[in-house]
């Protein structure tokens, strides 16, 4: 039976890239070893990219975009994963060139999918999604480098997805936090509830002097901004300190002198969850599902249907959209 089903989908046309929600069928979908039913997807920048017709991201149209799904098996031909498993598939190629998770079903590669970690609902798993993902393997470089009681850790971005889940962890974990944002006077309150010591502008962040050093004031950094903003951070991190960089939105480039590195010995690590090798990614999810998981994780989430995404969509890519959008398919 050709199951019929609902999408987001993206079409290339003479004035632009179209979104529109559609009636598509399991025979469009690409080859992989494990079909799934999406109840829940998230929604990230790449997916506002992607859903904007950015070739860096997706290469052809039309498509399907949603780089997060989790949902239930419902056909299989590896014996590892069976029929009615609960699973999540972020990352690897879902939703950039790979039919994607803003969709009540995908087809991919059984070496895409984990299973779901007890602890953890399908609907929880996507308040995480790769933002919460990601934020998870930043904690993990973190902690394993930075004791709580060696100073503040300063989060950058602190209204996106990323950056929100890692403040709940991080002051879980009994971590001092001070958030920095560009919406101080709107997000303020928000961001002093999830725990953190302190908000502060990005003007604080973004140092334009030239120097190569400055009065150090971190103990380690979870960077989700990039650009000039990396820069500051790499050069006023404490001794032995850590930088975490994983995002770009203030830019691709930085420009640091090594002082930083010989001096002061900080260490600048980088992040990615696309292709996070399988078994550490199933040990995180874990650890998201257990010991690292809000009791609160509802409070920095918005519910929205799919036909609703196009508008969140929009607000990503134009910058205003704050927290976790998830995704509801089923």
């Amino acid at each position: 039976m050709n199951i019929i089903f609902k999408a987001l989908y993206i079409t290339e046309q003479e004035e632009g890239f179209k979104k529109e929600i559609i009636d598509r069928t399991i025979d469009t979908l690409p080859e992989g070893e494990v079909l799934i039913q999406v109840h829940y997807s998230s929604l990230n920048y790449k997916d506002a990219l992607s859903a904007s017709g950015n070739k860096g991201v997706t290469r052809s149209y039309p498509h399907t975009p949603g780089i997060d799904a989790a949902g239930i098996v419902t056909k299989s031909s590896v014996a590892t994963i069976q029929v009615g498993d609960k699973v999540i598939v972020t990352g690897y190629d879902l939703g950039m060139n790979t039919s994607g998770g803003l969709a009540q079903y995908i087809r991919v590669p059984a070496k895409w999918v984990v299973k779901l970690p007890e602890g953890l609902t399908l609907k929880e798993s996507m308040y995480y999604g790769t933002a919460g993902f990601t934020a998870a393997i930043c904690i993990d470089k973190l902690v394993t480098n930075v004791d709580p009681a060696k100073g503040d850790i300063l989060v950058t971005g602190a209204t996106g997805g990323v950056a929100t889940i890692a403040i709940k962890i991080l002051v879980k974990l009994g971590y001092s936090v001070v958030a920095a944002t560009g919406k101080v006077e709107q997000e303020r309150e928000k961001l002093l509830k999830l725990g953190v010591k302190e908000v502060i502008g990005r003007s604080e962040i973004d140092d334009q002097s030239g120097r190569p050093l400055l009065k150090p004031r971190w103990a380690g950094v979870i960077d989700t901004v990039g650009g000039n903003v990396l820069a500051t951070a790499i050069k006023t991190t404490h001794y032995d300190g850590v930088v975490i960089a994983c995002g770009n939105a203030g830019g691709v480039q930085f420009t640091s002198s090594v002082f930083p590195f010989i001096l002061k010995g900080v260490t600048l690590c980088g992040v990615d969850s696309v292709e996070y090798p399988m078994e550490k990614r199933i040990a995180l999810w874990s650890k998201l599902a257990n010991e690292w998981k809000s009791n609160q994780l509802d409070e920095m989430v918005r519910e929205v249907s799919l036909e609703e995404s196009i508008h969140y969509l929009e607000q990503l890519l134009k910058g205003t959209h704050t927290g976790r959008t998830v995704v509801v398919l089923q």
